[in-house]
């Protein structure tokens, strides 16, 4: 990846890891360092940051990939939310959540009106990542606009606490551990 852009406009993005909103000002210069799931990683002279997918044209030149938003459902069913879980990524790591092991437990039920209540629960890699909400909240748009969704919730839990053991097979692949 790692490619350079001028931002045409100002920008709003999140500082990684701590989370804080910011403002990118236009003619700022950044190297795209990640694209996965929509959203882009930028590393600028003040650090990284998250483009979300709805401001990545402010990037001049840049392209979004047509497959970053995601495979999308035709149907609702549990695998087409695991499909939504894995187009969600750590901006700072090339693997997606579920991969990292960072989901937990996906919880669906259907209501009386024939819709669906997804709930989720995932973790962090460190419990100081400020990009947790950001992250969940991903989770979450992605779950909820699948088809016959009526809410996703996505909850952050630490228990258990996360270890790299729990890097699926395909995951430590991606990240060069075997």
């Amino acid at each position: 990846m790692n490619q350079e852009h001028t931002l045409t406009r100002d920008c709003p993005a999140t500082v990684i890891p701590a989370g804080d909103r910011v403002t990118l000002k236009a003619g700022t210069r950044v190297l795209v360092t990640q694209s996965l799931g929509g959203n882009v990683t930028v590393r600028g002279d003040h650090g990284l940051f998250r483009i979300a997918r709805e401001d990545a044209d402010a990037l001049g030149g840049y392209t979004a990939k047509p497959e970053a938003a995601g495979p999308q459902a035709a149907e609702f069913s549990e695998q087409a939310v695991w499909d939504a879980l894995k187009t969600c990524f750590d901006p700072e790591i090339p693997v997606n959540i579920v991969d990292l092991g960072l989901v937990y437990d996906l919880a669906v039920e259907k209501t009386p009106g024939g819709r669906h209540v997804v709930e989720v629960k995932m973790t962090l890699t460190a419990p100081g990542c400020g990009m947790g909400p950001v992250i969940a909240e991903d989770a979450r748009q992605k779950i909820a606009a699948l088809p016959s969704v009526e809410s996703a919730k996505v909850h952050i839990v630490w228990d258990p606490q996360w270890t790299p053991q729990m890097i699926s097979e395909t995951g430590r692949k991606t990240l060069g551990l075997e």
